[in-house]
């Protein structure tokens, strides 16, 4: 294993003050499923918090969790987190443990871990060490919990969600056990706090496996979103739709690119259709108006997962706009790189591709339209047309020189803008002072 430089050191000081230290973490389990690159360097010791700053005291230091025997050491400004082996004690939150104790064995310190992938250590010489299998069920592709899966849950019930994000983002399957235990404690999840869940919601969403996730555990994404409940198995009685609506969300899903904000916005963008059904007297069923409601129950949803506040408009902002008519017009796309913006219109044109492939095969034909609305927006932005006020060959000056006052300006403003955008008009100074005159003229 790779190591980084300041890795070494840390391990060759403390191993030099006569202590034992083995890297642990992600950084190990990453290395043994496929050698990517480490993101943290955590590291495990039997010396205790103030022996680890004893050896450290001519680096920085930061005394991050000192209680739970964690000390940050930071080696050429890469932050190292070394925390004394421990075993935990009551977790009574279900989410931190009331105390630790402190222990001489790497074993008992592995064996407190969420996973078996988690609970394995490496040291330069001795190589990756595992008590616990974890590297047998990281080759199965295995999420195994070290020891009774309800006693790991219980004690940090986030450790669901983190089960479910690393089943979605590694394609892993969570093992019987495990996945059962998820069910039983899935009511634990109310008590994590809702940044968390958040995180790790947008994590799983946005991993190769997060369909499968979606299916295999709806009822336990329906704890900290209770409104996804009344999709599951939704029949939407409409030839366009040969799904029920969660099957169709799930599609949906699986069928945006893996960005959070399209990811969020394709599992919510349905979430008010159950709200609003009706049928017809031939018995088709109807959704009149569900894109509003969806996008209300999103914007509660986003606000109670305490999103921050341009994640969420950007995310509610899709939902909203997700049922919009869409063709392969040059005048409607300016019009909607105008109105959203370039990024925001793109995010359009892929939720509506992905919404028409969770669709039944009579739907298909209109990928075409969204194909040909990407390459139109190339062609736009290869003209570098304008599409706001402020690219317009004229500005409030020329108004005024025309003779309009006040509010005047800006609506003669807007009438340039909309005829360029209609492609009436050049975004050229002479033609636009000729338009408005014309429009002056026309007002008199």
């Amino acid at each position: 294993m790779k190591l980084a430089p300041q890795v070494n050191t840390a391990l060759e000081l403390l191993e030099a003050a006569g202590y034992e230290a083995y890297l642990v973490g992600g950084a190990v389990r990453d290395f043994v499923r496929d050698n990517s690159p480490a993101k943290d360097w955590d590291i495990a010791t039997n010396a205790l918090p103030e022996q680890v700053k004893e050896v450290f005291a001519g680096f920085r230091l930061i005394e991050t969790g000192l209680k739970h025997g964690t000390v940050t050491v930071v080696i050429g400004r890469i932050p190292l987190e070394i925390t004394t082996y421990r075993v935990d004690g009551d977790y009574l939150d279900h989410r931190h443990p009331d105390g630790v104790r402190f222990t001489r064995s790497l074993k008992e310190d592995l064996a407190r871990r969420d996973f078996t992938m988690n609970a394995l250590a490496y040291h330069p010489k001795a190589g990756v060490i595992d008590f616990s299998g974890g590297r047998a069920d990281i080759e199965k592709g295995l999420i195994r919990c070290v020891g009774d899966p309800d006693r790991r849950f219980r004690e940090d019930g986030l450790r669901m969600l983190r089960a479910l994000r690393f089943a979605s983002v590694y394609g892993m399957k969570i093992e019987d056990a495990a996945a059962s235990a998820i069910h039983r404690n899935k009511d634990l999840l109310r008590e994590i706090a809702a940044e968390r869940v958040q995180s790790e919601l947008t994590k799983m969403l946005c991993g190769k496996g997060a369909a499968a996730v979606l299916r295999g555990f709806s009822d336990v994404l329906a704890v900290p979103i209770p409104e996804l409940a009344p999709m599951f198995g939704f029949d939407q009685h409409n030839p366009h739709h040969d799904r029920d609506v969660w099957e169709h969300t799930i599609a949906v899903v699986e069928h945006t690119p893996p960005e959070p904000v399209l990811r969020w916005a394709a599992l919510l963008h349905d979430i008010g259709k159950p709200s609003c059904f009706s049928r017809t007297e031939d018995g088709v069923g109807h959704f009149f108006g569900h894109a509003e409601q969806s996008t209300v129950m999103a914007e509660q949803i986003l606000n109670r997962l305490r999103f921050d506040r341009d994640g969420r408009e950007r995310i509610v902002r899709l939902v909203r706009f997700h049922d919009m008519p869409l063709t392969a017009d040059r005048r409607l796309v300016k019009r909607l790189l105008s109105k959203h913006g370039e990024e925001a219109a793109r995010q359009l044109i892929e939720l509506h591709r992905a919404d028409t492939w969770g669709q039944s095969a009579v739907c298909k034909p209109r990928l075409a339209v969204f194909d040909a609305m990407d390459a139109i927006v190339e062609e736009i932005l290869r003209e570098e047309a304008c599409f706001s006020l402020k690219d317009l060959a004229v500005n409030g000056t020329d108004m005024l020189d025309l003779g309009f006052r006040g509010r005047e300006i800006g609506a003669v403003l807007q009438k340039c803008l909309d005829a360029v955008l209609d492609e009436r008009a050049a975004n050229d100074r002479e033609e636009l002072l000729s338009f408005a005159r014309a429009e002056r003229t026309a007002a008199k």
